[in-house]
Order: structure tokens, then sequence, then C-alpha cells
């Protein structure tokens, strides 16, 4: 008995405790890498409230994520709306009500489509690029140069980078919302041939403020994890432009991930 429990027990048991203990490790380092960014936040919010604030830095940053991003969003914008209307006014064809596409339309994309997918864009366009520039300047040591000249990195590279974005981001989910709803409008008159009044009609009818409100808040704090997350990334960097790359990939398949876990609690929270 003794020869079988250690035969086939003891080593299913001790594969199990190292399964344990590498799960307990991993999570030990994501709650680490947590606080450490929760930490810059704090750092990069009080250092904006402090005089002088770079104004001029944030403002570049806000064209860099703004302007450089705007056409992806674009794009991405009018082919979700399209694509979206042309799905719902089919299934709503099948029970006569194809009028309500207008209204489906308008809160999905104002509610969830718009913030999420926006944000999604902006992480791969901008967020990687965040990534990269400060991980570029971490490996060959311009932030330490910032620092030996008296200049304080997260004043200088993360606050503006975490402002620009969470102003910019709710006029981008806006822009967003406008277009989609354009290609929607497009579709569901021109292919669908629902009547242009009606369509109108009932999106003045279903759709609240508050439904676009809620869409630009979590916008708000998709800003606040793309920006942080990859900032936080580019710091890490240590070991050459190898290094460099992982951060990027890191950045935006975390940045991305984050913020469909975030959308789902921000959605039962404002539920």
């Amino acid at each position: 008995m003794t020869k079988f429990f250690d035969q086939y027990v003891e080593p299913f048991v001790s594969s199990f405790g190292r399964i344990f203990v590498s799960l307990f490790n991993a999570s030990r380092v994501a709650l680490e890498e947590m606080g450490r960014m929760l930490r810059m936040l704090w750092a990069s919010c009080k250092l904006v409230v402090t005089p002088p604030v770079r104004w001029q830095l944030i403002v570049d940053q806000m064209q860099f994520i703004g302007v450089g991003s705007l056409f992806i969003v674009v794009l991405t914008a009018i082919f979700s709306g399209m694509v979206f209307a042309l799905q719902s006014g089919r299934a709503f064809a099948i029970f006569g009500a194809e009028t309500l596409t207008g209204a489906v339309v308008t809160i999905t994309l104002s509610r969830e489509l718009a913030p999420v997918l926006t944000a999604l864009m902006v992480t791969a366009r901008s967020g990687s690029a965040m990534a990269a520039q400060i991980g570029t300047m971490q490996v060959t040591q311009q932030i330490e140069a910032l620092s030996a000249m008296a200049v304080n990195p997260i004043d200088y590279l993360i606050a503006p980078r975490i402002v620009a974005a969470i102003l910019v981001m709710p006029m981008l989910t806006s822009i967003f919302d406008f277009v989609g709803l354009l290609g929607a409008y497009i579709v569901s008159t021109k292919l669908l041939n629902i009547d242009p009044a009606m369509f109108m009609e009932k999106i003045r009818y279903y759709v609240d403020v508050a439904d676009i409100v809620q869409g630009l808040f979590k916008s708000i704090f998709f800003a606040v994890i793309l920006s942080l997350v990859s900032c936080y990334q580019g710091l890490q960097a240590q070991k050459g432009a190898y290094d460099v790359g992982r951060r990027v990939t890191m950045a935006v398949v975390i940045s991305s991930v984050a913020i469909l876990v975030a959308d789902y609690f921000l959605t039962a929270l404002l539920f």
C-alpha cells in the first residue's frame, strides 16, 4: 500500500502543489503590479493639480491620441453601425418591427459599442505607441537623464498622457456615436427600405440622454486604463529592443482585456 501511494498518489499531490504555488505566485505578481500602477496614477493626479501644470505637453498628447486616432475610430464606427443595422433590421423584419432598428442601434452604440470599440482602437493605435516611446526612452536611459536634470519623469511623461487620454476619449466616443448612427441610417433607409421619419422618431422616443452619458462615463475609465497600463509597461522595459516589443504587446493585451472586464462591472454598476 505504501508503494502504491508513493508511486501514484504522491506525484499527483506534488504536481497539484506546484500548480497551486504557480497560481499563487502569478496572482501575487499581478497584485503587486496593480498596486504599483495605482501608486503611479495617484502620483500623476497629485502632479496634475500642483503648479506648474504642463499644458503644452497635455495639448501635444491630445493631438497625438485624439487626432491621430480619429481616422481609425471613424472607420470602425461607420462599418460597425452599418453591419449592426443590417443584422438588426433583418432580425426585426421577421416580427414586423424593423422600425425599431434605429433605436436599438443607437442604444447599443451609445451604451456599449462606442466606448468599448473606441477604447480598443485607441489602445491599438496610441496605447502601443505610448508604450513603445516610453520603453525606448527607458532602455536608452533618457528617463534617467531627465531625473539627472531634476525633471520628474512622472510629471513630464506619464501625467500628460493620462490627462490627455481622459480629455479626448469622451470626444472620440461621441464621434463614434454620431458616425455609427449615420452608417446605420444609410443602411436602414437605403438597403432595408425603412422610412427615414420612423427611423428618427423611434430614436427620439426610446433613446434617453442617460444612454449617451453612460457611454461617455465608461470612456473616462477606459482612458485611465489604457494610458496607465501603456505607460507602466513602457517603464518596465529593461533589456533592449526585444523587451520593448514584448512590453508593447503586453500593454495592448492587458489594456484590451482590462477594458472588457471593466466594461462588465461598470455596466452592472450603472444598471
